[in-house]
């Protein structure tokens, strides 16, 4: 499995960019690709999608452990190509001082190969110090080559490649010029998903300008070096059933999905209907369920207000007893109303509160929750890991909302709380991966067979008490 890993020193050092630029400069020379990400990004996992044009995949240690990383790793890389993982942040930033779930951890995890992106913009040899830091700090990552970002001309990337070669010994391997726009769309802390972007082939153009800088025949040779990875635990997959019919939102709106949440739950017997929240006048009859995920509907609010048919489809289902499971945007639209920019937007209305949304985010990072309360998903006891990052928090008023978990690291939705609950709904700002929590797909198609509305009940007669 041919594979290589871009690191930076930082956020926003050009990672994404030269992902980005070498998935699709590898493509352009007939060289097949798959694309991971590392950490619990949608977007930055989006893009590599586009890019790779293949679904990327999450790879988060925190999350899923590393037996599992590596199995999701070795189940969807490919052995006549190159794999390429995008790491996050900082090469050593993760979970604490020790750097534990970085990027770095990661290349350990997968014996990757690390390519090391530097943003070169006013530093000559400050550069080699960078360099020779990361390996002074680890000197067991494989660091087996440097691709200099934002150079500004010739002469610049010829004193940067000398002082990083002759005082590091390790190859640079590419230099990407300083545009003069940046060619990726970028909103908050992340870029704009690509679903909502309607320059894609002109974005390409641009970054297969800018892979003309990178040394190909160099970079596949530090791929194909990469050592053999044995793999020691796959997770096993849900027991599949028939007749359970998943809806699940996808449109600009609504983009957030891990694929293996949506594998996870086909495999498990559902058939999955995608609707568009944007478009559709109501939820598809004999739904046994409905799937919400994350998103920007602040960006949509005004046309979602406006599609009141479907959103009071969605409220009557609710009312109805459909078990509904939403994340953060999908919270956002089942809130009574959505107060962003000075103006309110009325929304499903299934739960008691309305949310508001700011220019700051009001929560990002790990979280961790414990299910202290009965709910139509989860058994009590059980501890989710998952992520957080919303620019919104739910406005209480004086209604009480009923909340199923207790938050251990993280904001949650309030008062140290998440995963709100009403009748057979539950949402929360709370992220979840299936591969990382199995008990997400069982208990969601379990909910689905259980409580179902009895109109959609007829074709869901077979159990799930028998999922793994």
């Amino acid at each position: 499995m041919p594979r290589l890993l871009i690191a930076g020193m930082s956020g926003g050092s050009g990672k994404t960019l030269v992902s980005l630029a070498l998935l699709l400069a590898l493509r352009r020379a007939g060289f097949p690709v798959r694309a991971f990400k590392k950490g619990p990004d949608y977007i930055d996992a989006a893009w590599l999608s586009w890019a790779s044009s293949h679904a990327a995949r999450n790879l988060d240690t925190y999350l899923m452990g590393r037996d599992i990383v590596r199995s999701s790793f070795a189940r969807n890389a490919i052995t006549d190509g190159v794999n390429l993982i995008e790491g996050n942040r900082g090469l050593f930033d993760g979970f604490d001082a020790a750097g534990t779930h970085s990027s770095a951890a990661l290349s350990h995890c997968l014996a990757a190969p690390v390519l090391l992106v530097i943003n070169a913009s006013m530093v000559t040899r400050t550069a080699a110090a960078l360099v020779a830091g990361c390996r002074a700090l680890d000197p067991e990552l494989p660091i087996h080559g440097v691709i200099l970002n934002n150079v500004s001309g010739q002469r610049h990337e010829e004193v940067l490649r000398a002082a990083i070669e002759s005082a590091c010994a390790i190859p640079v391997v590419g230099t990407i010029h300083k545009a003069a726009v940046n060619p990726l769309p970028e909103r908050y802390l992340g870029l704009v998903p690509p679903q909502e972007h309607d320059a894609t082939e002109q974005i390409q153009r641009d970054l297969l300008q800018l892979a003309d800088g990178l040394d190909l025949n160099a970079i596949l040779s530090i791929a194909r070096n990469a050592p053999s990875l044995e793999i020691d635990h796959p997770e096993v997959s849900p027991s599949a059933v028939k007749g359970i019919k998943v809806g699940y939102l996808r449109d600009a709106a609504f983009s957030f999905y891990y694929p293996e949440n949506l594998e996870q739950l086909e495999q498990g017997g559902a058939e999955l209907i995608p609707i568009s929240s944007l478009q559709s006048d109501a939820l598809p009859e004999g739904l046994c369920a409905l799937y919400i995920g994350g998103g920007f509907p602040e960006k949509y609010a005004e046309v979602l207000s406006a599609n009141r048919s479907f959103l009071e489809s969605i409220r009557q289902a609710a009312l109805n007893g459909l078990p509904i499971y939403a994340e953060c945007g999908g919270l956002i639209l089942l809130a009574q109303t959505l107060r962003w920019e000075d103006r309110a937007y009325p929304m499903a209305g299934v739960f008691p509160f309305d949310v508001e949304g700011f220019v700051t985010p009001q929560g990002h990072g790990y979280s961790e929750l414990h299910v202290d309360q009965p709910n139509p998903f989860f058994p009590t006891g059980l501890v989710l890991h998952g992520h957080e990052f919303h620019y919104s928090r739910i406005s209480l008023g004086d209604k009480p909302a009923d909340t199923a978990c207790a938050v251990l690291r993280g904001v949650g939705c309030f008062q140290k709380r998440d995963l709100v609950v009403t009748k057979n709904v539950m949402a929360g700002y709370t992220h979840l991966h299936a591969l990382a929590t199995p008990e997400w797909a069982k208990g969601f198609l379990n909910a689905a067979h259980r409580l179902v509305p009895r109109s959609a009940h007829r074709n869901a007669s077979h159990t799930i008490e028998a999922m793994v």
